[in-house]
Formats: structure tokens, C-alpha cells, sequence
């Protein structure tokens, strides 16, 4: 608590003063928690100080509290970008972020519990800096560092302002940031150590380290790649759920599953049922493996039943035998941007609406992809291919304009169908019978066809690795896709 207070008084976040007589004073409170590494050991036990933000008052504590926040995506767009390059990318943690964020308006605070003036317990601090729980904190913060950046050379991203770049000659350093946790990397060791000094000097930096955990993936970089991965994760949610000793599958999801609604079921603890769902959802970041069964026993948490239960459990138990499971990314030259569109027709017992799934690549590096039940009912199997195509686009037009910020212009970007007729709706620029009622937002996939944003390319059936988003598969072809989305199981020998 004492060092809390410490890092007040050197930021110099604020002064006491008389309390005004116009103006409210928020509370403040104290917040506890261990901080731990990739491994689960404590390293760091932390006290915090908090404003009771949720007091405020929008108009009188505050006005504008949007902070710009690094998608996933983007991490991973930027990771395969420094394994194309052959970057090694560093992290650091910004000490007390929120306490060096310059604050705008005038908020006023009591004094800390337990660590009030004796003599002058009427006084209150008036902040000169943000604090934490402060609604505004988070965009002052950014506000500060993004104009300190700036100011310093680089240059904010165009599409996406948590990504920075500075070039110098033929070498670049690349910045992305989330919150107070930065990542960066530079195609040569001087911008690097340039860059951790000019931080270090402004900021007060409490870590600087090639990365190896970060927004919980844990990252190895090696002299062949970068590899992406959650088993810390993995292993916590087994032994919170008490699965540590189950037996395992070989597949996320069986090919004869009947996953319905169930209503003659035996019902099960909701509030088990939905933790199992929201574990699992965070953990796809780095398993597209299970994305599609995952979100298939998602739609089941307003009264999941037994059979429900049970084949998330089958889930769990292929993750036991699949712990160390990840993706790849290679160092190499290929960074071309392609992407994979399926969809199954009226898989969902519910509505019998049908599945889109979607999968993104930049050179071989799969770094995007989805598996989401359509909005709308497809009344063949060539409509619902359609709608997942126009889904797929957006993504793939989102990933453009955000790698423009890497300096790249794409043109004709592939994406690879198994569905002819989807291709033939497309291409076709007139509305008929059979096109007439689909919804009018999905049609934007002509115009990005004929503008030569995209292009829409045949795939045989078994090449589809899409596939692995909107059905299950046996075995012997889901390993087959696994392989070609560039996931790994390593063994202990990979990384030597």
C-alpha cells in the first residue's frame, strides 16, 4: 500500500486541498490481488488504489471515456508480420499507467482509507492524473502515450491507432499497444534499444523482456518461428473443472453428435454449464480447433441438459491429450493475404438455420477466423455458401485496410468456395427469383467482386479447411485441416 502511494507522490498525481464546497468528492478504496507469470508462480503481490468511478456523474465527472483497445486479430496480424520478418518482438508493462494519464476535467478525491492527514482530515486530494476506476482513465492514458509517441517519431496507425510505426532508412520499428501493455519489435537492435530508453525515460516501465506471455497466450519465439499457445490455460481449466484425470478424444466433437434441445433432458447447473462455455470461448484465441464445438454448445446455455454437459465434457477430454496445442507461425518470405468460406445448410436443430465459417491467412499463417449461426433462415445450400462468402469479405476487407498500416495494398484477394452456385450468385449482377429475398446487406460481395477488392475462387471439397468451422469431422480429416491451418502439437524436442 505504501509503494501504491509511493508511485502517487512521484507522478505527482496529486494535491490536498481544502474540500470545495461545489463540487463532489468521489470515494476512493483499496484493491488486492496477486500478480501472477506464465508459469502460475506469484511474483508480485499488489495493493491498488481506486476511485468509486461507478459515483460519477456523466456531464460533471466526466464526458468522453472511449479508449481505442488492440483487437485480437491485430495481435496476431502483428505477430505474423514479425515472424515474416524475422523480428524478435519485446513486451513491456507501463508501472501505474492510469497515474501518468494528464486528466482534463477537475475531480477531487477523499483521502485513502488508513492513510489520512492527521492534521487536516477535512482536506481532499485534486487530482492532477488519472487514477484507476476513474471513468476517463483509460482514455487519458491513451491520449498521453499516443501524443508522446508522436511526438517522438512515430506514426499512429490510419486504421488502427494502437498499432505505431517508425521507419529509418530500410529498417522499421513496430508498436502495438493494449492499454498499458506494449509489444514491439524492429528489423534492427539499435531502434529497439532506442525505443525501451525513450520509454524508460518518460514512463516509469516495471518490465522489458522478449515476450513470452502476453493478454494470456503464451508466445515462444524461435529461430524458425513464433508459437502461439494457451496450455497454462489449458491445464487451469481441467483441474477447475475437475477433469485433470479424464480420458481423452481424439476429436472435439463426434460426427454422429445429435445436439439438440433436449426439453425431455435431465437438466443440469446452469451456472456450471455457462463457465465451461465462457473458458472454453476465451481459449480459442489460439485453438481454431474447437471454435466450432464450442460455439455449437454455446447456443444451449439458456437450459442446457445432460447431453449438453456431455459433449462439452468430450471437449475437454480432447484437450486433455492435445494440451500443448498451438499455431505456427514460419519465418518466410510469402505474406500474401487469402482467405477460406463454408458454410453447412440448416445444421442448427433450433431454427434450422445454417453455420458460416471463415478462416484468414497471411502467408500460410492463419491469424483470423469464425464460426457463427446465420441470421437469417437459407432456404438451399448455395444461399447460405453465399452469406457466409459476404460474411468472409467483410473480415477479409477489415484485414486490408488494417494491413495498410504495414504498408501493404492487396488487390484481387483470393477466397476460396466449394460451392458453385455461391460464386455464380456473386458474379451475377441482376436479382432474380431465386436471389430476390436475400437480405440486402449480404450483396455487397458484388460490388467488392467487380471493384477488384476480392475474388472468389473455386475449391475441390476436400481442400476445404473451412470445413473445420461449420461441421465435425472424423479423424483422419480433422487432423488433415489441422495440419493445413498451421497448428502444432509440439513435443519437447521442437524448440531445441
Amino acid at each position: 500500500m505504501q509503494e501504491e502511494l509511493s508511485e502517487f507522490k512521484r507522478n505527482n498525481v496529486w494535491d490536498l486541498v481544502p474540500r470545495p464546497s461545489n463540487h463532489r468528492v468521489i470515494g476512493t478504496r483499496w484493491v488486492f490481488r496477486n500478480k501472477l507469470d506464465d508459469m502460475g508462480t506469484v511474483v508480485r503481490n499488489k495493493a491498488r488504489l481506486v476511485a468509486k468511478g461507478y459515483s460519477q456523474i456523466e456531464g460533471l465527472d466526466y464526458d468522453e471515456t472511449y479508449a481505442p483497445v488492440a483487437r485480437l486479430e491485430a495481435i496476431r496480424i502483428f505477430l505474423a508480420y514479425a515472424a515474416h520478418k524475422n523480428i524478435i518482438v519485446h513486451q513491456m508493462d507501463v508501472k501505474s499507467a492510469f497515474l501518468q494519464g494528464d486528466l482534463q476535467e477537475t475531480i477531487y478525491l477523499q483521502q485513502p482509507s488508513g492513510f489520512e492527514e492527521l492534521s487536516r482530515p477535512n482536506h481532499v486530494y485534486r487530482l492532477n492524473k488519472a487514477v484507476h476506476d476513474l471513468k476517463q482513465s483509460p482514455r487519458a492514458w491513451y491520449e498521453t502515450l499516443s501524443t508522446f509517441l508522436v511526438s517522438s517519431g512515430y506514426r499512429r496507425g490510419v486504421i488502427d491507432p494502437t498499432f505505431f510505426i517508425r521507419s529509418n532508412q530500410n529498417h522499421i520499428m513496430i508498436i502495438q499497444v493494449y492499454v498499458d501493455n506494449i509489444i514491439f519489435g524492429s528489423t534492427n537492435q539499435a531502434m529497439v534499444d532506442e525505443f525501451a530508453k525513450v520509454m524508460t525515460d518518460k514512463f516509469h516501465m516495471s518490465m522489458n523482456r522478449e515476450i513470452n506471455f502476453f493478454l494470456g497466450l503464451q508466445i515462444k519465439q524461435t529461430k524458425r518461428g513464433i508459437f502461439i499457445h494457451q496450455e497454462k490455460y489449458t491445464n487451469e481449466l481441467l483441474k477447475k473443472f475437475s477433469l485433470e484425470n479424464c480420458s481423452t478424444a481424439k476429436v472435439p466433437i463426434s460426427t454422429n453428435h445429435k445436439i439438440s434441445a433436449d426439453p425431455e433432458g435431465e437438466q443440469v447447473d446452469h451456472k456450471l454449464y455457462r463457465g465451461m462455455i465462457g473458458s472454453l470461448l476465451y481459449l480459442t484465441a489460439s485453438r481454431p480447433d474447437i471454435m466450432f464445438s464450442t460455439c455449437l454448445c454455446a447456443r444451449y446455455q439458456a437450459a442446457p441438459k445432460m447431453s449438453h454437459l456431455t459433449a462439452v465434457k468430450q471437449i475437454f477430454k480432447y484437450l486433455k491429450g492435445t494440451k500443448a496445442m498451438g499455431l505456427w507461425y514460419p519465418i518466410g518470405d510469402n505474406f500474401k493475404l487469402q482467405a477460406f468460406t463454408d458454410s453447412d445448410h440448416a445444421g442448427c436443430k433450433l431454427d434450422r438455420k445454417s453455420t458460416s465459417g471463415g478462416c484468414q491467412f497471411l502467408g500460410g499463417r492463419l491469424v483470423s477466423w469464425s464460426s457463427k449461426k446465420q441470421n437469417c433462415v437459407a432456404l438451399s445450400s448455395a444461399e447460405a455458401e453465399y452469406v457466409a462468402a459476404s460474411t468472409c469479405c467483410s473480415q477479409v476487407l477489415w484485414m486490408k485496410t488494417q494491413l495498410m498500416d504495414y504498408g501493404y495494398r492487396f488487390l484481387h484477394v483470393p477466397i476460396y468456395c466449394d460451392s458453385k452456385s455461391a460464386i455464380a450468385i456473386s458474379h451475377n449482377p441482376i436479382q432474380h427469383s431465386m436471389t430476390k429475398h436475400i437480405d440486402l446487406r449480404y450483396h455487397f460481395i458484388k460490388d467488392q467482386i467487380l471493384e477488384g477488392n476480392i475474388e472468389l475462387y473455386l475449391i475441390p471439397t476436400d481442400e476445404q479447411v473451412a470445413h473445420v468451422f461449420t461441421k465435425a469431422l472424423d479423424s483422419t480429416k480433422f487432423n488433415n485441416f489441422l495440419d493445413k491451418l498451421g497448428m502444432l502439437n509440439p513435443d519437447s524436442d521442437f524448440f531445441r
